[in-house]
């Protein structure tokens, strides 16, 4: 990439994906954060403000309420898409895709979450599984949380030659922590009214050749999701190859019980003590010491960090649409040490 001009990248969405985003960003030596857009006026862009970030209103009428509010209002949305080759839309579920005229009007590409439908986008992104299919585009969709290591554990056993269905037990967290005191649910557990949930077909979006059935129960908790998974294999295997091919994926970090590592808590204090900001768990967390195989049945389960496991894949997105890195490996790896990925299987003894 020598010689190339840097990536001009936008934030639309200043939230809990938004901030680590834009973070993200800025970690890069292939981009540039332009600016970050958002209608609220309260601490949250202050932390945006502080880290110097351009601050941008992100509909003309909030714009004198941020300013009178004591920030410092480079321009609106429309100014931001004038002056980017990416915008990334973080914005609240279904918000997005309203958005989505506006970016095909100014001709800007745009990556969305999975909050929206696929149909809006017409691709869905998860980068060890079809980075390439994304190269050139002007939008893509990087799938939810739970979508994201479904399709992240399930590719690794179909590179491998060992996958022929898969079916998962999600047991998510309520609402994001930040936001606990404003909703979710105490003493019960919800289950999810359809089988399959929509993290399924969702994962078959990013893959169609994907044969998994997914159900899900909300749970009073919000610290991580928990997935529990039954596959079928190919053929009969034995544990190590299938821990093989688990590890040949960088952004699944092998942990164990054993290790201490025995509930999500402990798992997110690990993260502090790596000094990840926000306590960002990029990786899928995967049990080893939990994982049975017994003939051509797999049993595993394994942790998902809502708010940061699409951040890499995100990263991943901007530089596919842009075009600037073809190869699928060579991006994940700078994303990777980027975000220093691998730190948790190497901290972990996995």
């Amino acid at each position: 990439m020598a010689g190339q001009s840097s990536i001009r990248v936008a934030v639309n969405g200043y939230g809990v994906i938004g901030k680590r985003v834009a973070d993200a960003v800025t970690a890069q030596d292939d981009m540039e954060l332009a600016g970050v857009a958002d209608i609220t006026a309260d601490w949250r862009l202050r932390m945006a403000a502080r880290k110097g970030y351009l601050l941008y209103a992100s509909a003309d009428e909030h714009t004198e309420a941020m300013r009178e509010a004591g920030f410092d209002v480079a321009g609106t949305l429309s100014d931001l898409l004038g002056d980017v080759d990416v915008i990334v839309d973080c914005t609240p579920k279904k918000v997005a895709a309203k958005n989505v005229e506006t970016y095909r009007q100014r001709g800007t590409n745009f990556i969305l979450q999975g909050g929206e439908k696929h149909e809006v986008t017409g691709h869905s992104f998860v980068a060890e599984s079809n980075y390439e299919s994304a190269i050139g585009r002007d939008c893509t969709r990087v799938v939810s949380c739970n979508t994201t290591s479904t399709v992240r554990t399930l590719t690794a056993l179909k590179r491998a030659g060992l996958l022929r269905r898969a079916r998962g037990t999600l047991l998510r967290r309520a609402t994001d922590p930040w936001e606990s005191h404003l909703g979710g649910i105490m003493n019960t557990l919800a289950p999810e009214p359809e089988i399959p949930s929509h993290q399924g077909p969702d994962a078959k979006s990013v893959d169609p050749g994907l044969d998994v059935v997914t159900m899900a129960v909300k749970v009073p908790e919000t610290l991580a999701h928990l997935h529990y998974w039954t596959v079928q294999l190919t053929r009969e295997a034995v544990k190590a190859e299938v821990l093989d091919a688990f590890r040949a994926s960088s952004r699944i970090a092998l942990i164990e019980l054993g290790d201490g590592l025995s509930a999500i808590n402990v798992v997110k204090e690990m993260m502090a003590d790596l000094g990840r900001p926000h306590e960002n768990l990029y990786e899928v967390a995967l049990w080893a010491d939990m994982l049975k195989v017994e003939g051509d049945e797999l049993f595993y389960a394994y942790m998902v960090d809502n708010q940061a496991i699409v951040i890499p894949e995100t990263i991943d997105a901007i530089r596919a649409l842009t075009g600037r890195e073809r190869d699928a490996a060579r991006s994940i790896a700078a994303t990777n040490r980027s975000l220093g990925i691998g730190a948790v299987a190497e901290a972990s003894g996995g």
